[in-house]
């Protein structure tokens, strides 16, 4: 097929998305980002992203907050700000400032998510967007002797009222503020209201778009994923965490616990960042994941994974790394392989066959997918088929190959003898491909 040359849609790229775009289609997605998002030359990328995934079929609920908005302009009326722990001590006076500034930030967001002119991303879109009175709210009180006044909390969210405007295709913009049975206004967290909502209405994903710095390892490299657990265990260490970070992965372990599936922490200054981090497997180092589910796991593989297996494999069956299987072979023979899924795909494999009688197995099919190589799965399969085999009471394990001769070396293989392999291997050994032989003991 003959190919523009000034095409620049990722082609490859696009067919990927497309289990991601199935997928997401029809769930609901809350999506919080700070007033400083607002005043960044950047946002209307943003927004391009947040209409593109309302085009998908996703059903948003954007959380916005205005601490910047608010913070101009109690300087330019000369209003003394006061915070404790981390929270905006709201007076009368500073209340009237709160209600002018987030009002402000809410019709720049609406503006924007009308646009709809020739030569933009959003042209031709009539997006609907929904802003009320959805989240009820009670004051904070005095707290270590600082009343709060107007700074509230999230007491109950409508969740009937929110889904009704998702249901009629409008996508949902929640401030700031909430507001008490007996008319008050308060000040509220947004990343509190995000996490509620999200945890209200049983949200596939909740999304805190981040101005700081993302999370990150030892050697400066995105944390793409923690647990629950792992993430409970990082706000309770040592390690020093942002006011921005802490707050959002204090309130994405609060959604995890309350049954949002996923939470996402993305740094917002990278373009495409929302994007890429749902249509993508691990966000191109975007982002961090935190799930209470099991992301990627080693399990026995089963018939239902035997398109994944061919998938995983054929590139090294091309390349004469592995022997060739056909699909009927491997669901005859499903039971011997065990697989590592990593969000639905299988990304490694490997197969025992036993032979009792010599009391030896047979490593076969070690494979990893390209981009998940040199991370230590193959290693974790390794050790699990161990054991495998000395629960059958087999003693050695063998492997042939012809081109991972060092890294079987490295794991505790020793070169063997042919004369050392079961009969009926011996049987079936291919001379053209003249793979070595290598063995382990089983302790």
């Amino acid at each position: 097929m003959k190919q523009d040359k000034k095409e620049f849609l990722d082609i490859a790229g696009f067919r990927d998305a497309a289990p991601y775009i199935y997928a997401h289609r029809g769930h609901i997605f809350v999506v919080m980002f700070d007033g400083a998002a607002i005043e960044g030359d950047d946002f209307p990328a943003l927004i391009h992203d947040i209409a593109l995934l309302h085009c998908l079929g996703i059903k948003l609920v954007l959380v916005h907050g205005a601490r910047p908005q608010i913070a101009s302009r109690l300087k330019r009326h000369a209003i003394q700000q006061q915070y404790h722990e981390g929270l905006r001590v709201t007076d009368s006076d500073s209340l009237a400032i709160v209600k002018e500034a987030v009002g402000s930030v809410r019709v720049e967001i609406e503006s924007l998510l009308s646009t709809g002119l020739i030569n933009t991303p959003m042209s031709g879109m009539k997006l609907r967007v929904n802003s009320g009175n959805f989240i009820t709210a009670r004051p904070l009180g005095v707290r270590d002797g600082i009343d709060f006044a107007h700074t509230g909390e999230v007491r109950k969210v409508d969740v009937e009222g929110i889904r009704q405007q998702l249901e009629l295709d409008n996508i949902v913009l929640l401030s700031c503020l909430g507001y008490s049975p007996s008319g008050e206004t308060f000040n509220l967290s947004a990343a509190d209201i995000a996490s509620m909502t999200a945890a209200s209405l049983q949200a596939h994903k909740l999304i805190f778009m981040l101005e700081g710095e993302v999370l990150r390892d030892s050697k400066r490299k995105t944390i793409k994923q923690l647990t629950l657990s792992e993430a409970e265990t990082l706000l309770q260490g040592r390690r020093k965490l942002g006011e921005e970070l802490r707050t959002a992965i204090e309130n994405g372990v609060n959604a995890c616990l309350n049954n949002v599936r996923r939470v996402h922490l993305i740094d917002r200054h990278t373009d495409g960042a929302l994007l890429r981090e749902i249509y993508t497997r691990d966000g191109d180092g975007t982002g961090t994941l935190i799930t209470a589910e099991t992301y990627e796991g080693l399990r026995q593989a089963t018939i239902d994974d035997v398109g994944g297996i061919i998938e995983l494999i054929q590139p090294l069956e091309d390349r004469g790394m592995l022997v060739r299987r056909s699909r009927e072979q491997l669901e005859l023979e499903i039971q011997r392989f065990s697989v590592i899924e990593r969000d639905g795909m299988i990304i490694a494999c490997a197969a025992l066959y036993p032979y009792p009688e010599e009391h030896v197995g047979e490593l076969t099919c070690l494979a990893v997918h390209a981009d998940y190589q040199n991370s230590g799965r193959a290693g974790m399969l390794l050790k699990q088929l161990e054991g495998k085999a000395m629960a059958l009471h087999l003693k050695t394990l063998f492997v042939l190959t012809t081109h991972t001769a060092h890294w079987f070396r490295e794991h505790g293989f020793h070169k063997g003898d042919f004369k050392a392999l079961p009969v009926k291997r011996r049987e079936l050994y291919n001379y053209q491909r003249n793979s070595i032989i290598y063995s382990k003991p089983l302790k």
